[in-house]
């Protein structure tokens, strides 16, 4: 039995749009006699939003409705890369395409910015000279996402690991940006995987106490150098057959990483500001890229602040798998963890049942503090 279709009505939204003549020649004594507001001003009506109705497909309870297209134009392929002139799509044969998005397909999205990034898996319609057009988004399995004024921001769709790469020094580690990366990716549902980069520039020893802490947790910690090679085989087998998003704080060293999992890839490399010691960011926009030993990855730009995009402050003691145990022992059902008596989770912080820095996190996140 084929899946039900459904007309869907959408708003396009014009590009560009010229400014309209004043159709009426208004004189001084009409603008005297007119009742317009204080700073109101009379001008022409603009254009109507065009509204358009398609036909979509009903999918799943997760998906959705998606477009219905016509299946024997259209070719499947999945965004290798998002750059300012369009989207690189790889077909299934191989072939790659460089496409530009239907604006239906940006229209339905709820999010203009991101209605097509790297990883997701299309319908694009194959036009001439290795160009298409994509007609249709196939419905995400997971996605990494930060919030970026109000709004989210996809960085990746698609991938079932998540790599998050933090520098021993230079820059130095932020322990509150890691957690806000695990939060975010348990959010998306993705693995997390956890990588301090740089080990050469600080002792071993002196970063055991951070890779136990998270190692206790639950969480793969791998410790690497690019200039040494310290670390870099078992981090290999790692994303070994994986679908991997590499991410983290600008100048961590996620491209060095790469080259040196893969020399073929020679991605641009950068250094970090020697005034301010923060990283400069050398990957502009997401590309996924195919490992040789097996597996895709995808490096991102580096970022300085990571907003968490659909956690609400009341949700995130969930996202902290050490809190588990303790919030039976709060006083109150709906106990913050922040100003309230007989909190379970503060008591565990003085006993060092629960490590301070992680605590630190959790308040700044649900503070709405960015980092």
């Amino acid at each position: 039995m084929g899946k039900r279709k459904q007309k869907i009505r959408v708003a396009l939204r014009k590009n560009r749009q010229k400014k309209p003549r004043r159709q009426n020649d208004f004189t001084h004594e009409d603008l005297e006699d007119s009742n317009l507001a204080h700073g109101e001003r009379v001008s022409g009506k603009g254009d109507l939003t065009r509204h358009r109705t398609i036909i979509g497909v009903e999918g799943d309870e997760n998906s959705g409705l998606t477009i219905d297209v016509d299946m024997s134009q259209c070719r499947p392929g999945r965004v290798l890369s998002v750059h300012r002139s369009g989207f690189i799509v790889q077909a299934d044969g191989g072939e790659r395409y460089e496409c530009v998005v239907r604006n239906v397909v940006r229209a339905i999205a709820s999010d203009q910015r991101t209605a097509v990034v790297a990883g997701d898996q299309v319908m694009f319609q194959p036009t001439v000279n290795e160009q298409g057009v994509i007609e249709r988004v196939e419905p995400r399995t997971s996605t990494l996402s930060r919030e970026v004024r109000g709004q989210e921001h996809v960085l990746v769709a698609n991938v079932d690991q998540v790599l998050i790469v933090a520098s021993s020094a230079d820059p130095p580690l932020k322990p509150s940006l890691l957690d806000r990366y695990l939060v975010s990716a348990a959010v998306g549902d993705i693995a997390p995987l956890i990588c301090i980069n740089k080990a050469d520039l600080s002792n071993l020893a002196a970063l055991q106490p951070i890779i136990g802490l998270y190692s206790q947790l639950g969480y793969k910690v791998v410790t690497t150098s690019t200039v040494s090679g310290y670390g870099i085989p078992r981090l290999r087998e790692l994303l070994r057959d994986r679908e991997t998003v590499l991410t983290g704080q600008s100048g961590v060293g996620k491209s060095s990483l790469l080259n040196a999992l893969q020399p073929g890839l020679k991605l641009r490399t950068g250094e970090v500001s020697g005034d301010s010691r923060k990283g400069k960011h050398t990957t502009t926009s997401a590309n996924l890229l195919e490992l040789n030993f097996g597996g895709w990855v995808v490096d991102t730009p580096g970022v300085r602040q990571f907003g968490l995009w659909d956690t609400f402050p009341e949700e995130v003691e969930g996202y902290f798998v050490e809190f588990h145990p303790f919030v039976r022992n709060c006083r109150y059902p709906d106990c913050t963890h922040t100003h309230e008596t007989d909190c379970g989770i503060k008591q565990a912080v003085a006993r060092g049942l629960i490590s301070e820095c992680r605590f630190e996190s959790y308040q700044r996140i649900t503070a709405g503090d960015l980092v």
